[in-house]
């Protein structure tokens, strides 16, 4: 006989999660039919879109995060557009362009593929300046401004974006700011020994392929905005907004970072924490929710300085260090 844990039988939600937290379940299992391990990607993508944030994926090549990225945008109901970033791409390649009519003498806009809802970017810091700035404003503002017209987003407007931390070669460095607009950056690692054993037994029976046609569709976009409005309402204690301030505080005074995290970040954790809480049925977050998203909302928004680079220390070491400084509010 297994003992209760007294705060998850004490406790009983003042809003109803129940569908959420089913939809979200049903949601990893449609996907865990193609791809073997990597839930805490998968759970960290979750998170983010249900927080309203866009997503940064960062992994050596052949670690799954395209393909990741590609199945949970097949069970979300929602439109899809693929955009691989090279060297040569413009921004009317993203954004569209106006088109001159000879019948009505006029220039119609014609729509480019950031007009839809989910939308994967590969390799984004292969593309120049000028069209990651092209990009910034949809992230941004989830809109488009041609010739002076401003064009809306549809929502939701969701950006899953890979790049390969290693290969440096024909790749431009994101700016801080631009990163800034990414709620998330999840690192994917290579896969366990015992999970790779799986993942040649699924190639092998052809239980594992590219082939997404059979992968049922589990969330409408009605849902998932009715989900956001949800998440919105999870309680957080004022204790636990201060713990939220004093860990992004202490970025911005920390001898080993050159550049702090902003309000913004703040803001990011505080979204993730709710967001996370309500994918585990409690409608109230608590502070281990808080130091689990403070790493994906962290990592990329703070500058070591170069001394602390050169010694080979991570932003994950010195993000390490503040949380455990930080007295945990009970």
């Amino acid at each position: 006989m297994t003992e209760e844990n007294p705060i998850e039988s004490t406790f009983e939600n003042r809003l109803d999660l129940t569908l959420l937290s089913d939809r979200v379940a049903t949601l990893k299992a449609e996907v865990a039919k193609k791809l073997v391990g990597q839930q805490k990607l998968v759970e960290m993508i979750v998170t983010g879109i249900l927080a309203e944030g866009h997503l940064l994926i960062e992994g050596v090549p052949g670690v799954a995060k395209t393909f990741t990225a590609k199945l949970v945008s097949k069970v979300i109901d929602a439109g899809f557009s693929r955009i691989q970033f090279t060297p040569d791409l413009m921004p009317s390649d993203i954004t569209g362009t106006s088109i001159f009519n000879p019948k009505t003498t006029s220039f119609e806009f014609k729509q480019g593929p950031i007009f839809s809802n989910v939308i994967l970017i590969d390799e984004i810091n292969r593309a120049p300046a000028k069209t990651q700035a092209a990009l910034f404003e949809c992230m941004e503002e989830r809109q488009v401004t041609i010739d002076g017209r401003r064009y809306e987003l549809d929502a939701p407007f969701i950006v899953l974006a890979t790049q390969n931390p290693v290969e440096h070669e024909g790749t431009y460095k994101l700016p801080e700011a631009q990163l800034d607009r990414f709620l998330f950056k999840i690192d994917v690692d290579y896969p366990s020994m015992e999970e790779e054993v799986l993942i040649l037994e699924g190639v092998t029976s052809q239980k594992i392929n590219s082939d997404l046609t059979d992968i049922k569709v589990v969330l409408s976009k009605e849902e998932l905005a009715n989900f956001r409005n949800l998440v919105k309402q999870i309680r957080v204690e004022p204790n636990l907004i201060n713990y939220i301030v004093q860990l992004v505080e202490n970025t911005r005074k920390n001898p080993d970072l050159f550049l702090g995290a902003s309000p913004r970040a703040s803001i990011g954790i505080l979204n993730g924490s709710k967001a996370l809480a309500a994918i585990r049925g409690r409608d109230f977050i608590t502070p281990e929710d808080i130091r689990e998203v403070t790493y994906p909302v962290l990592s990329h928004r703070v500058v070591l300085t170069p001394e602390r680079e050169m010694e080979g220390v991570n932003t994950s070491d010195v993000i390490k260090e503040i949380i455990e400084q930080i007295e945990v509010p009970r």
